[in-house]
């Protein structure tokens, strides 16, 4: 070979180049593909992909409770010819009933004002509207701890001539003492019938996989002050109404999923 003689590199085309990356690539993606899927598939070491076998059963849990607190409304609606006149009177009747609600001992944070409305009163002769005064109404709705003073408080309708009252209901103050009660026996409850179901199946009953609740309570029949003696009384000494708030049921329904082993 003489010394005049050169090696000559060949290249390879463009397009050869292009298709070894894209084929590179494409064999990366399908390498980590796999790799992920083996990795989900072993996640727990000695656990199947099958779905555990399950039994839904239901239990009910009732607890019956007798209610700590009433709550009733209580106003007045006065109309004069101009809004000035009936929000003066109005506030005056609304400021006495709050004095005599206080005056038996009722904290003011049980006193809340629930309403206060202005309204435009109209007449109509032979089909023209007239307007005839403004009317004012207002309403405390009043929260009573102590049942001793329900009827002091309804006989306040009486003697003070109110003509707005709403209707007296009782509550639980703390109603979710109650209800956890009543989920624990509705949860036994359940338990109870899956163990027998297990044992009749000849299966072991495994862990609790699902849970979902409902609940519900009863509320009495409220008691309509209107209906008591003395509305409209003025101050005419009249017999306060006699109540009894009776008792609440408090129930909690619950669905239970155990694996079966």
């Amino acid at each position: 070979m003489g010394q005049d003689s050169q090696i000559v590199k060949i290249e390879p085309p463009q397009w050869m180049m292009g298709v070894a990356t894209v084929v590179a690539l494409f064999l990366l993606a399908f390498l980590v593909a796999l790799t992920r899927n083996a990795w989900k598939a072993n996640t727990y070491i000695g656990r199947t992909n099958e779905a555990p076998h399950v039994i839904t059963i239901s239990g009910d849990g009732k607890v019956t409770a007798i209610p700590d607190i009433a709550v009733v409304s209580l106003g007045t609606q006065t109309e004069k010819k101009n809004v000035a006149d009936a929000q003066a009177e109005n506030t005056r009747s609304m400021n006495a009933l709050r004095d005599r609600i206080k005056s038996l001992q009722i904290a003011a944070e049980d006193i809340t004002t629930s309403q206060y409305s202005v309204y435009p009163q109209y007449d109509w002769n032979t089909g023209k509207q007239t307007l005839r005064g403004y009317q004012v109404v207002s309403q405390v709705t009043v929260k009573i701890r102590d049942f001793d003073k329900i009827s002091p408080v309804l006989a306040l309708v009486g003697e003070l001539n109110l003509n707005q009252v709403g209707g007296l209901s009782f509550t639980i103050d703390d109603p979710e003492t109650y209800r956890q009660q009543a989920r624990l026996k509705a949860l036994a409850q359940a338990k109870a019938k899956a163990e027998a179901l297990a044992q009749a199946a000849g299966v072991a009953l495994g862990r609790i996989v699902s849970f979902a609740e409902s609940g519900s309570g009863n509320v009495p029949q409220p008691y309509y002050a209107r209906d008591a003696y003395g509305m409209g009384g003025g101050a005419t000494a009249v017999p306060a109404p006699v109540v009894e708030p009776g008792s609440q049921d408090i129930t909690v329904s619950v669905t239970v999923g155990y694996e079966l082993q």
